[in-house]
């Protein structure tokens, strides 16, 4: 049962909205040529719902999946950093969790999407909020962080049950390598799942290849691929995306 009024096998991206958090909320959907496949919820950076953030979606149907881009800023998009920093400091992360509780509902009521559980890919802040999502709602099978700041300190895994799947720099000043294995430490220690966590010859927002600056195509190539290949295995009963 769909809540707007695109037919349900239309593979053409959309604007839709769902009831979250006691409100209505907006957000990008994008869903494979074949017309269904497994849910995945895309999560945005500081800067909010960007179209990186729409064409990430638009990939990830391509590759078979549904996906969803929430709008966790209400319409609003940073045009600087000290912009972002503002509005990712005003979404606290409990806050965050509860929006995206209600993405996640309304991407399972989808006629499009496949199965009873999803996963959830995010980047920078939105890889922080996969994490934290992931350790509170058990509807996530996979949780793929891209460098995920954890701005409120790392979150209570006693709950968790998706697999993990995480993308760090070498580089990466925000995210430093060091703190990796304290990450890896409290899931292994509260929940008993092993992490994978990668690491890149690159720095912060590698994958974003919108700034040049910090984009690393080698490392962007392989960590998709590594994403794609991972949520294909967790969210499908072959493996394939079917």
């Amino acid at each position: 049962m769909t809540t707007d009024s695109t037919p349900a096998a239309s593979s053409s991206p959309q604007n839709v909205t769902f009831p979250s958090a006691g409100s209505t909320a907006h957000g990008y959907l994008a869903v494979p040529p074949a017309g269904h496949g497994p849910g995945v919820i895309v999560i945005q950076e500081w800067w909010g719902l960007t179209t990186h953030i729409k064409e990430i979606a638009d990939r990830l149907a391509q590759a078979g999946f549904v996906a969803l881009a929430p709008d966790l800023y209400g319409g609003e998009v940073a045009h600087d950093a000290e912009e972002a920093l503002r509005m990712m400091l005003e979404l606290p992360t409990p806050r965050a969790v509860e929006l995206l509780s209600g993405a996640v509902d309304y991407l399972l009521t989808r006629e499009e999407t496949d199965g009873d559980r999803i996963g959830s890919v995010g980047f920078c802040m939105g890889g922080g909020f996969v994490l934290s999502q992931a350790a509170h709602d058990q509807r996530v099978a996979a949780a793929v962080p891209f460098y995920g700041v954890n701005k409120e300190g790392v979150p209570d895994f006693s709950g968790l049950k998706a697999q993990i799947l995480g993308h760090y720099g070498e580089t990466d000043e925000s995210v430093p390598p060091a703190s990796l294995e304290e990450l890896r430490e409290a899931i292994v220690a509260q929940s008993g799942i092993t992490p994978t966590l990668h690491l890149y010859p690159a720095g912060h927002a590698f994958f974003n290849d919108a700034r040049p600056e910090a984009y690393h195509a080698d490392s962007a190539t392989l960590a998709w691929q590594r994403t794609l290949d991972f949520l294909r295995t967790t969210l499908t009963e072959d493996g394939t995306g079917n």
